[in-house]
Order: C-alpha cells, then sequence, then structure tokens
C-alpha cells in the first residue's frame, strides 16, 4: 500500500466529496474524513487489494457515518428519556401509583394460572425472554410456548372483564 502521506493527498477531496454528498454538511463531513484517515492508518494491513483504494476508503467513511448517526440517535433516545423521566416524576406520580396497584393485581391473577401458564407469563413477562427460550428452558418447542402464553393472555383478560 502507499504511504499514508500520498494516500492522505490522493484521497482527501474524493472521501470528503463523497461525505458530503451523504451528510451536505461540510464540518462534518470532514470530521468523518479526518477519522477515516485514521482508521485506515491502524487497520492499513488489513486491505486486501481486492478492490480500489478509494472504495475502501469510502467504505470506512461510510462505516463511520452510520456510527455517528446511531450515536446521535441514542443522545436523543437518552436526552428524551431524561426529560420524560422529569417529567414524570414531577406530574405523574398518581398515573405511577395506579400502575404499581395494577401491576400488583395482574401478578395476583398470573400467581391463579395453572403452573405451566405461570412460569411462561413470568417468563415472558419479567424475563423478557423470547418464545424459543421459554421452549428451551421448559424442554417444549417455541410454538407451545407462543400458544401457551396467548392461552394464557386469553384467560387473563377474561379473568379482568369479570
Amino acid at each position: 500500500m502507499q504511504d499514508m502521506d500520498e494516500l492522505y493527498s490522493e484521497y482527501f477531496q474524493t472521501v470528503f466529496k463523497y461525505m458530503f454528498c451523504m451528510t451536505h454538511d461540510a464540518d462534518l463531513s470532514e470530521e468523518l474524513t479526518q477519522e477515516t484517515f485514521y482508521q485506515a492508518m491502524k487497520t492499513c494491513e488489513s486491505f486486501r487489494g481486492d478492490c480500489k483504494v478509494s472504495v475502501w476508503l469510502c467504505q470506512i467513511a461510510k462505516n463511520l457515518l452510520y456510527k455517528e448517526y446511531a450515536n446521535r440517535k441514542r443522545r436523543i433516545e437518552n436526552s428524551t428519556n431524561d426529560i420524560s423521566i422529569d417529567l414524570q416524576s414531577k406530574e405523574c406520580v398518581e398515573k405511577d401509583v395506579m400502575a404499581k396497584e395494577t401491576k400488583v393485581e395482574l401478578y395476583q391473577r398470573i400467581h391463579s394460572l395453572d403452573e405451566k401458564t405461570r412460569e411462561v407469563m413470568y417468563l415472558r413477562l419479567t424475563g423478557e425472554l423470547s418464545f424459543r427460550q421459554i421452549g428451551d428452558i421448559l424442554l417444549k418447542n417455541e410454538t407451545w410456548a407462543r400458544v401457551t402464553f396467548y392461552r394464557g393472555k386469553q384467560k387473563l383478560a377474561k379473568e379482568g372483564k369479570k
């Protein structure tokens, strides 16, 4: 592979233009282009040479862009969660109390189900396990776990209407 200075000189504009087309943001494009060459320098020995260097660099840049978008999305979700938690704690204390009482009632009704159905319900609701995992744990198949959970929900719904 070429010397990194030569590589940078030759492909900087190509990668920058590619990033600018993807982001329409010059500052972000420049930042990602710089990071692209840094990553390329760290992993240059993994370049197999089965594509053009410009393609390899643009692929690195695209992956970095996807990571940046994911990080931004996570930051937005976290700040939104923080705001909603703050609002909830200040304004929705009554709803929290009601939800907890409802949860207690739900678990009391689940406790009245037969043993296998109760076990499936607990694993699904509190353990957040997939039906396949539940089937594996209870030495049954995924369909059995799915049907048992559905029937349990139906029983709970009937009891809730009473």
